[in-house]
């Protein structure tokens, strides 16, 4: 957590210190009144009069002068900044507030190129941005979560009488941990059914762009679902299948998915038996384990 502060704070650092001037977002490392020769209370018709001079001299077409024709550009954008009152106003501001960096940057590039950005792309652009922070912290996450597994007893043991089995019964732990690879690691962990909440491995399925594209497809499925299950148990008052038991089960008690795959048969059988989505079923249930849990007291 520490490091990633660090990180977070050495990223603002140096976007301050990279972060344009007033003066560098709008005429560069001039003053736009100096390069029009006139002064920061100039009227509108001074202004336009001093440019017509300027660019008289300073034409390509009248100067041929290269430094005279980068001068011509500078003037030119310097008119078009202080010729508009709305871009003059902000221009006056940033000079005036230097300190407001952020600020001053975000409307110049928004009067600038605001309205011609598509909003779906924007939309687009800052999903692939937090999907892509949400794909790099799970799989963060996840390796850590490995790390953590292969330090365990039951991984140890694991792997040691894979040792073992592979080595004819001689173990050799150099040789042998050389011998391990990704995929036999993975079938370690599967077969010792580990699981760590909240580090779950990366998919690309699971990322939000992918959830958003995906999200007409999921509301049809959820409406065609639910049309019918109405019509199966609510018109036909048909009996629940086993799937749909364990569902109304597990959503009654609030078990994760993860917790629920995880629980014996027996406890499963147990558990959906009793029908627990009816509400006296329930009230009774509840009461069994207030009654137990003060009896362990």
């Amino acid at each position: 957590m520490r490091a990633e502060l660090i990180s977070i704070v050495s990223i603002l650092f140096f976007l301050v210190l990279l972060s344009p001037s007033a003066e560098a977002i709008y005429c560069g490392d001039d003053d736009c009144y100096d390069l029009l020769g006139v002064k920061q209370n100039a009227n509108a018709s001074e202004i336009k009069k001093a440019y017509y001079k300027l660019s008289l001299k300073h034409h390509p077409d009248k100067n041929p002068d290269p430094e005279s024709k980068k001068l011509f550009l500078k003037i030119a954008n310097a008119y078009e900044i202080l010729k508009d009152d709305e871009t003059r106003e902000r221009y006056d501001y940033a000079v005036a507030h230097p300190e407001e960096v952020f600020y001053n940057t975000a409307r110049y590039y928004h009067a600038y190129y605001g309205h011609k950005t598509d909003p779906r792309a924007v939309l687009i652009g800052l999903l692939l941005v937090v999907s892509a922070l949400q794909f790099f912290n799970q799989r963060s996450r996840y390796a850590q979560a490995v790390e953590m597994v292969k330090k365990t007893p039951a991984y140890k043991n694991k792997l040691k009488a894979l040792e073992l089995e592979r080595g004819g019964g001689v173990t050799n732990k150099k040789k042998g941990r050389k011998q391990m690879d990704k995929k036999m690691e993975e079938e370690l962990s599967n077969e010792l059914q580990l699981q760590i909440q909240g580090a779950e491995k990366p998919s690309i399925w699971d990322l939000i762009v992918v959830q958003f594209l995906l999200l007409p497809y999921h509301l049809g499925k959820l409406l065609l679902w639910r049309c019918l299950w109405l019509w199966r148990y609510n018109v036909r008052k048909a009996p629940y299948t086993w799937n749909d038991a364990s569902y109304l089960t597990q959503r009654c008690l609030n078990i994760p998915s993860s917790s629920w795959l995880n629980l014996d048969e027996t406890t499963k059988k147990n558990l959906v038996q009793r029908h627990l989505w009816e509400k006296p079923n329930m009230e009774k249930y509840l009461a069994e384990i207030r009654k137990e849990s003060k009896s362990r007291r």
